[in-house]
């Protein structure tokens, strides 16, 4: 029967208390590491190497100790025996346990049975665990693994892969929007007006300016500023904060990618968002040809082209240029069973049926345009019908993935639209967006042309990485305090 856990800690107490007795410090602020374990595994046989790294396995044959080494880059076999270290490390090797970090200088040779092996001809210990890893097999409630990342990190090596593909993903796009002459930016995450979406915001209060600011739900009314002030192409990975709710492709803090590109329009962005996404892809998995969740899909330009109202008209047969009111768009919700409790907005009917009926089903990657001008207040109209806008949202795999749209840039017509949010909120609707009358003085100096694009980041790294949460690709989702 397994020892307690608290029992086992004690016992890693006395052995602090022997070890410091031997002269040893269980605590090292510093140890001169020469290789990486990786490093070791591609040498010569008879190397001389010095490593360090965490304990994961101990294994004692009489006389001679095998342990399992891991740094950040491999894991390689240790011996230890006793006749060939100093009586001290022979005594320091005894007190050693899974979970310690240890510090090694040996030569490699390999063991009759093939594994390469570092025969250990000094050791350091550097630091002394207190707590005894769990097996492997002990760590699979997912709520545990998401709090106790660290220890999902140390024994699960696939998650640990996971993440640095995720690295990857986010330095291939970087990479590309660079070499596409785009400038790397960083604006205020502590905002004094939030904007740049319809989202519900984190109140915080500015001590020193005894004033109210909030954290940013996006970071496009700054980026727009930048080309007010003549970047023209900027972009920002934006760590943003709505204080919505959480699910599989939801978590209140996310990472967004966001754009700004002057002297271009929402079809420039098009063309740019499929070259952008397949270029990481093919970069990241040597592919455009992926699998999530048991679906193919490819993501070779050029993409599927669709507008909303036609998306709907061919997955519903309901032609929405008939529906003339608010009360014909509840009705034509009511019958095709979509829940619109709390939308009181006729473009929100439409988006919600869309999301309802049409969503789930778009599989390989489609690029969906022209929503309702009533529910993109910063987007420019489409000329030839001023209820719809210039915008798309990517869809891939039954799920949204990014947005753009050709900017609003009429400081009169932003001002009307503004005015229109707040009258919204008045009657209730908290996501809407506030006057922003720093933000309006900006436009009328004067912004070029622009068009946007923000790629939520998490979204990417599931579909990338075929994972079907959200949890899955952060390290430390957000879940409710213990």
């Amino acid at each position: 029967m397994p020892q307690p856990i608290e029992e086992l800690r004690k016992e890693r107490l006395k052995k602090i208390e022997k070890i410091r007795a031997l002269g040893f410090d269980p605590y090292l602020s510093f140890f001169n590491r020469q290789h990486l374990i990786s490093q070791v595994r591609k040498a010569k046989l008879g190397t001389k190497a010095t490593i360090a790294g965490r304990i994961m396995a101990w294994r004692e044959h009489g006389k001679i100790t095998f342990a399992d080494l891991v740094d950040q880059s491999g894991e390689v076999q240790v011996l230890f025996q006793s006749n060939k270290l100093s009586k001290a490390n022979s005594q320091l090797a005894a007190l050693l346990d899974v979970g310690d970090f240890l510090g090694v200088v040996g030569k490699t040779f390999k063991t009759k049975a093939g594994e390469l092996t570092v025969e250990a001809e000094d050791l350091v210990l550097l630091t002394k665990s207190l707590l005894p890893l769990p097996a492997k097999s002990g760590l699979r409630d997912t709520e545990e693994r998401y709090r106790k990342r660290y220890l999902d990190l140390i024994l699960n090596s696939e998650v640990r892969d996971r993440f640095d593909q995720i690295s990857q993903i986010t330095q291939s796009m970087r990479n590309f929007l660079i070499k596409d002459g785009y400038t790397e930016v960083i604006t205020p995450t502590l905002q004094p007006v939030y904007g740049g979406t319809l989202a519900r915001p984190f109140e915080t209060h500015f001590n020193a300016l005894d004033s109210d600011f909030y954290l940013r739900i996006s970071n496009e009314m700054y980026l727009k500023r930048l080309i007010v002030g003549g970047y023209e192409k900027v972009f920002e990975f934006s760590v943003d904060f709505r204080n919505e709710g959480i699910d599989t492709s939801h978590n209140p803090e996310f990472l967004q990618m966001e754009t700004m590109w002057a002297y271009a329009n929402y079809e420039d962005n098009m063309r740019f968002v499929e070259q952008l996404i397949s270029s990481v892809a093919h970069d990241v998995l040597g592919t455009t040809k992926i699998t999530h969740q048991g679906k193919k899909i490819d993501l070779k330009p050029p993409w599927k082209r669709i507008s909303m109202v036609e998306a709907v008209k061919k997955e519903t047969k309901l032609d929405w240029t008939k529906v003339k009111s608010l009360k014909d768009a509840q009705a034509a919700a009511k019958k095709l069973e979509v829940n619109i409790g709390g939308k009181h907005i006729k473009g929100q009917i439409l988006e919600e049926i869309f999301a309802v009926k049409v969503e789930p089903k778009i599989v390989q990657p489609t690029l969906v345009s022209n929503y309702p001008r009533d529910i993109m207040p910063l987007a420019k109209i489409v000329g030839s019908d001023p209820e719809y806008v210039e915008n798309f949202e990517i869809f891939i795999g039954g799920r949204e993935h990014g947005l753009s749209y050709s900017e609003g840039n009429d400081p009169l017509l932003l001002r009307e639209n503004f005015e229109a949010q707040a009258q919204l909120r008045k009657k209730g609707q908290l996501e809407t967006h506030q006057v922003d009358e720093d933000f309006l003085e900006a436009m009328e100096y004067g912004m070029p042309p622009t068009s946007g694009l923000g790629i939520g980041m998490e979204r990417l790294f599931m579909l990338l990485t075929d994972n079907p949460s959200i949890r899955e690709v952060m390290f430390f989702p957000a879940l409710r305090p213990r």
